[in-house]
């Protein structure tokens, strides 16, 4: 029996059939526009980006996880229903105080520098409790945003009120829109020659009012009002008319007296 040979076509190296066939392209197609809108979707709700409420933030806060100090024991003030203002710039963090014995200032004796419980100040319409606030290391962004509630709140990386303190105090606090919060006056009331007073665990410290400045956040951060004064108090918070854009700064220092 003869054999018969069969005669297949040459192999042509590089050339083949389509790799995918309709159906696949499809299914690849309906993948592709899945992961698509998935990624919309969480790029529009996510984290960051979902619209407030009213009443809540404008600006998302800064996380300060395993940076924050825990607040005291008693809770703060419940937030009001309005708006709030944005984030505060604040500078690089310049020494740690140290707590001293007390000395004569002004002819009279200042109480050792201690944590600040609560800030009066008369002009200014503003009688709130002080709740410490370690602020995240991001030297980038440089700015703060506090709790939302009408309390203030101490930058603990700082200066700590009473004599021996190495550096300025910071005391923070919100300014709302349409409600009557004590930040708000700082910017409308507050004036050189006012006179304030910090309460703190070892006493109460007066101060007089220097200087009442409004900066835009862009200079704000930059500005010398992050110096390292000893015994310095400056108080900080969005200011009223153009909460977006500018910050107004109290600077206190030390009074005599009783």
């Amino acid at each position: 029996m003869s054999r018969h040979r069969r005669n297949h076509p040459p192999r042509v190296p590089g050339v083949r059939g389509p790799a995918l066939g309709p159906r696949d392209m499809l299914l690849l197609a309906v993948c592709v526009v899945g992961i698509l809108a998935a990624w919309l979707f969480y790029a529009a709700s996510g984290p960051g980006n979902v619209q407030p409420a009213y009443g809540q933030a404008a600006a998302a806060a800064i996380p300060l996880a395993g940076n924050s100090s825990p607040l005291p024991a008693s809770p703060p003030s419940a937030a009001p229903t309005g708006s709030r203002s944005g984030p505060l710039p604040f500078g690089a963090a310049a020494a740690s105080p140290a707590a001293l014995e007390p000395s004569a200032q002004g002819g009279a004796i200042q109480p050792a520098a201690s944590v600040p419980q609560r800030i009066t100040y008369p002009a200014a319409g503003m009688d709130v409790t002080i709740h410490p606030l370690d602020p995240p290391g991001d030297g980038e962004s440089r700015s703060i945003v506090p709790p939302e509630t009408m309390d203030g709140y101490w930058l603990t990386p700082f200066g700590t009120p009473g004599d021996g303190s190495a550096n300025t105090t910071y005391i923070i606090g919100h300014s709302w829109a349409g409600v009557d919060a004590p930040f708000n006056h700082l910017s409308s009331a507050a004036a050189p020659g006012d006179m304030l007073s910090v309460a703190t665990e070892t006493g109460v410290l007066r101060y007089s009012v220097e200087s009442v400045t409004t900066y835009t956040k862009a200079t704000l951060k930059d500005s010398p009002v992050w110096d390292a004064v000893p015994n310095r108090l400056v108080l900080i918070s969005c200011y009223t008319e153009d909460p977006w854009g500018k910050n107004v700064v109290v600077v206190a220092t030390p009074a005599g007296g009783p």
